[in-house]
């Protein structure tokens, strides 16, 4: 490496160090979200003095800042405190897969799963696979966050990589690339709905979306992201954990992820008949499924864009694990009695105590900051500026993807917050003869590349968690620090992306054009 290379890495590293060192100088998660409480009761109390309210387009009446210190606002504190707390959206996604993923943890099955699948895969191509796999993952919804990062770390482990490159990779991909995949999602479906619902009304509505009016699109943003992110673990963030000594062995936490160099053979039966268990399984589900009366069918008889069966991934991923992980247990004497399933899933939820603890306070202060409304305020806000600077065609597209990705950091929810913007943007776009489908890959890419580094996003309580066991000091700047790597490249390249589209004229997905025709 040239003096000149490792000047570069070291002002790299300088900067990230400062980051990781102001992020952990902040307080405690918990007083944090706290105090994040406290501002928001307060501004919102103030802002509500004031009379401020929010014309949100398409409303047909003006919705109103609410104030926390005000007697309605008094009654919502007191009596939604519970219910704040056990409806936090990810609450229960988070503790019903880890119930069935720390299972196959502590009955051995994922890592003789991943010995047997990666034990043998060259080391050099991993980062890449992950990468792939985790920008492809956002089919598993939310659930992707919460599975993909502890099996990568497993798979670097096994191949003799730094676990915690596989860990944070895992996470930056299936997070910052969240919006994008290589097959059609229920997101896909209910950004499209959005769109429609909006742009029904104009004069001129363009081409009608459907959930495959971005799939050109998302197929070569999905394909490049996921190298990227492959490239930015292997070159990036894996040489600086081994530069600033990282530990590559746990060193807190009850469970280990010892993966040994050769199965032992009660280790292979088990992966066998876990196998079996698991396409015994699949073919119930699927037998259910296409059964022309499933009642996992919508009113329509299909799936799209929305039906029971897009409802039960939380149940899909949940049955995926626990099938297989209680067979592979019995046959490997890991379960002995019936009483060691939830003796085991007990000790998984053991290590989410820390996260059950701070859901409480991120639940209040998300349920607070919705009901008041300073989430619409805010976006609305930002979108009648950025109309206020009268930009036109391309510049403005750019001005959109920036405001969408600053708001990402407060409105973690892609659906909630391309609500707020389609209603003030796809008509925008509309009359400056962009088709609304355009304005939906544009917000695609500012919805995801930030998310990875708000504190305001539930799971990288999860991550930081994980972190821990390799690093107990680790705190929330430390993780943000580590995300930074992925932020910016991801932004910039997938703009690139979307960019040689829009120059080159290129269709969106079947059917779908830049500009609405003559």
């Amino acid at each position: 490496m040239s003096g000149h290379t490792r000047a570069e890495v070291s002002r790299v590293d300088r900067v990230l160090h400062l980051v990781e060192r102001i992020g952990n100088r902040l307080p405690e998660s918990f007083l944090l979200f706290g105090l994040l409480f406290l501002v928001v009761a307060v501004v919102s109390t103030v802002v509500s003095a004031f009379g401020v309210v929010v014309h949100v387009p398409g409303a047909d009446e003006a919705t109103p800042i609410r104030g926390a210190f005000t007697g309605e606002g008094l009654e919502f504190l007191f009596t939604k405190m519970a219910e704040n707390f056990i409806g936090f959206p990810p609450l229960e996604t988070v503790v019903t897969i880890m119930l069935a993923v720390g299972l196959a943890e502590r009955t051995g099955l994922l890592t003789a799963l991943v010995r047997a699948c990666f034990g043998g895969a060259p080391r050099r191509v991993l980062p890449y696979a992950v990468g792939l796999v985790g920008i492809s993952a956002s089919v598993m919804a939310d659930s992707s966050m919460i599975i993909l990062p502890p099996l990568a770390a497993m798979v670097f482990k096994a191949a003799g990589r730094h676990p915690v490159a596989g860990l944070l990779g895992a996470f930056a991909a299936a997070g910052a690339g969240y919006s994008t995949a290589p097959v059609v999602t229920s997101l896909d479906a209910l950004f499209a709905g959005i769109s429609n619902k909006v742009a029904e009304n104009l004069p001129d509505p363009g081409t009608a979306v459907t959930p495959v009016s971005n799939y050109y699109f998302n197929v070569v943003s999905s394909i490049l992201l996921g190298l990227l992110a492959g490239l930015l673990i292997d070159k990036v963030v894996e040489p600086r954990l081994a530069r600033t000594g990282v530990p590559r062995e746990e060193t807190a936490g009850e469970v280990t992820t010892e993966v040994r160099a050769q199965l032992e053979p009660a280790q292979r039966r088990g992966l066998v008949w876990a196998g079996v268990a698991f396409l015994v399984a699949f073919g119930l589900v699927l037998a259910l499924v296409l059964w022309p009366g499933s009642p996992l069918r919508n009113d329509a008889g299909g799936f799209l864009p929305k039906s029971p069966l897009l409802d039960s991934v939380t149940t899909l991923i949940f049955l995926g694990f626990a099938v297989p992980a209680i067979v592979h247990g019995a046959i490997t004497g890991v379960i002995g009695r019936a009483a060691d399933v939830p003796r085991l899933m007990t000790e998984a939820l053991r290590d989410l105590t820390g996260f059950l603890v701070l859901a409480f306070m991120l639940g209040q202060f998300i349920a607070l900051f919705t009901w008041t409304n300073l989430g619409a305020w805010v976006a609305v806000s930002g979108a009648d500026l950025l109309r206020a600077l009268n930009l036109d065609g391309y510049p403005a597209f750019l001005g959109f993807m920036v405001l969408a990705s600053v708001l990402n950091l407060f409105i973690i929810s892609g659906s909630s917050l391309w609500t707020l913007l389609a209603a003030v943007f796809v008509p925008m776009f509309v009359l400056l003869g962009f088709e609304p489908g355009f304005a939906q890959a544009a917000f695609r890419v500012g919805d995801s590349a930030t998310q990875i580094m708000t504190p305001l996003n539930p799971y990288m309580i999860i991550i930081l968690g994980y972190l821990r066991r390799y690093e107990p000091a680790a705190g929330m700047g430390t993780l943000v620090a580590r995300m930074v790597p992925f932020v910016a490249p991801f932004w910039l390249v997938w703009t690139l992306i979307l960019t040689v589209f829009y120059v080159a004229d290129l269709p969106l997905g079947p059917g779908m054009d830049i500009r609405i025709g003559p």
